[in-house]
């Protein structure tokens, strides 16, 4: 059996003259793409590149970049998607990993390319001190998929208990699915359809963005590539680029419904808004219903476990469905197991923390002693750490969290390692964080401190340590110092209490 990407490089043969992405005035043919694949596939072999060999795609968001991760595919080799705004600390904990680093002229710095070591530094271009890949000689063969199942194929990374970046790894086996249209969901298949004009911003490290960019390919559809600025304002976007299928996360699906109420822009061509990243409120469905009809789509998952349920526009439509305040419908592919705290499975209805087993999960944290691996799986279940239940129609709802995690812009934050930097300050004898509802980001993180005796607490200091350890993203909204933390009736901090005490306080800082 040939595995992903298999499928896609049939698809761009397929059709050679279509337009596979645009970007700005720039039109890029199925033809050229797959030319672009074959030199690169040339290069990285002649670098070394194979099976059980890894791959850091270090790049931005062009066609070059897409091809660049479709022929290290094809070799059968670990690709690793490296996220922008990383510190030093992160990147060099991944690029110790790698065999080879493939860069762009915006992304190849001098600091990245000292952190890059030994591994082999490959270029989407003319860059210096790295070889450029799309030079390889074009042999115009057809390219043969050389992955194998059980190897890692992709590597998708989400912020790990520990502040460091943990690594998802999928096998061939597990990834393809998602690129074999003869394998989608009755749902999933007609959600795809709607991709004929895919909008993408943001980076291909994103897996739903490179999922869903390749399934536009698998249908004959164009990719486009839209600009760093478009992201805000992703109603101009849809308009300016008659796009079909676009990816929103909440925050900016909200900013898009306030715009359009005041201004006049055409978004008459979308046919499918899928909501992503963290979970919609009722109210928010419904408002996006009223003012783009039966379009929006929800989807929810994890890194770990790829999408789990889908919220198709029929089941937002449904007058008075308790339907619209779930997740979605379980995809067929995937068991659900909602079990108690003991670990028996519950009725349908009763909440309890959230299972889920298909072929479709990842093998295991990247490079794991397989203690964090062992962590979240349990006989073949995946824990989500999530807390809900299930109808007996299939529905699933989401009720908290089971885990301290903080979405902000669609991306999951832990709040251990941001205490466990602010705890270590001098001044600080205590810290927690937590996470509370945001309009602009989805969620925000808080933090509260308390001083040591007789020491005097700097909000711009502690949020200089997290910038610089974890990254802006993690730097908290605001920090509260604290006299006294309140407990529970169980002795342990109470964090609900410090929240709701948030908006009484006067003593905190903004401090991004």
């Amino acid at each position: 059996m040939s595995f992903f990407p298999q499928p896609l490089l049939d698809a761009l043969v397929q059709a050679p003259e279509r337009t596979a992405f645009e970007q700005g005035r720039r039109r890029v043919s199925y033809d050229e793409t797959l030319t672009m694949v074959r030199r690169m596939t040339t290069g990285l072999r002649h670098a070394g590149l194979g099976p059980d060999r890894a791959v850091a795609m270090v790049v931005s968001l062009t066609p070059e970049a897409f091809a660049a991760h479709l022929a290290a595919h094809a070799l059968g080799a670990v690709v690793v998607g490296v996220r922008p705004g990383w510190t030093a600390s992160q990147l060099s904990a991944v690029l110790d990993r790698v065999d080879a680093v493939v860069v762009d002229d915006a992304t190849a710095t001098p600091e990245l390319l000292e952190l890059a070591g030994s591994a082999a530094v490959l270029s989407l271009g003319d860059c210096p001190g790295a070889d450029d890949l799309l030079a390889a000689p074009d042999d115009g063969l057809p390219i043969t998929a050389e992955a194998r199942a059980h190897d890692v194929a992709r590597v998708n990374f989400t912020s790990g208990s520990s502040g460091r970046p943990k690594g998802c790894a999928w096998s061939y086996e597990a990834l393809h699915p998602a690129f074999d249209p003869s394998r989608w969901p009755p749902d999933l298949a007609r959600l795809i359809s709607c991709f004929e004009r895919c909008l993408v911003y943001g980076s291909w490290s994103m897996p739903a963005m490179m999922t869903f960019a390749g399934r536009s390919l698998l249908v004959g559809g164009t990719v486009v590539v839209g600009a760093k600025d478009e992201r805000p304002e992703l109603a101009h976007a849809i308009e300016r680029h008659r796009i079909s299928g676009a990816l929103t996360l909440v925050p900016a699906l909200r900013r898009m419904l306030e715009m359009l109420q005041t201004q006049p822009v055409d978004v008459s061509c979308l046919r499918a808004l899928v909501v992503t990243g963290s979970p919609a409120t009722t109210r928010l469905l419904n408002d996006a219903v009223a003012r783009l009809g039966p379009v929006v789509w929800q989807g929810y998952g994890q890194s770990e476990s790829g999408m789990i349920s889908l919220l198709a526009p029929d089941h937002i439509g449904r007058s008075g469905s308790a339907a619209l305040e779930s997740v979605g419908k379980v995809l067929p592919h995937v068991k659900v197991s909602v079990r108690d705290a003991v670990g028996r499975s519950v009725t349908p209805g009763e909440i309890g923390q959230i299972f889920v087993r298909s072929r479709q999960l990842m093998g295991g944290y990247w490079g794991d002693d397989a203690a964090q691996t062992s962590d979240v799986f349990r006989d073949g279940w995946l824990d989500t750490r999530d807390i809900g239940y299930l109808t007996p129609d299939g529905f699933l709802h989401l009720t908290s969290r089971a885990r301290e995690v903080i979405m902000v812009e669609g991306h999951v934050r832990y709040a251990a390692p941001i205490e466990r930097i602010l705890a270590g300050h001098p001044d600080v004898d205590q810290a927690y964080v937590v996470g509370a509802p945001d309009e602009q980001t989805g969620e925000a993180i808080h933090a509260f401190v308390k001083p040591r005796a007789g020491r005097v607490i700097n909000p711009d200091t502690l949020s200089s340590l997290i910038r610089v350890e974890l990254g802006v993203a993690s730097v908290p909204r605001t920090i509260s110092a604290v006299a006294d933390v309140p407990l529970t009736p169980g002795g342990k901090p109470d964090k609900n209490a410090l929240l709701r005490d948030l908006r009484h306080r006067h003593n905190f800082r903004h401090v991004r």
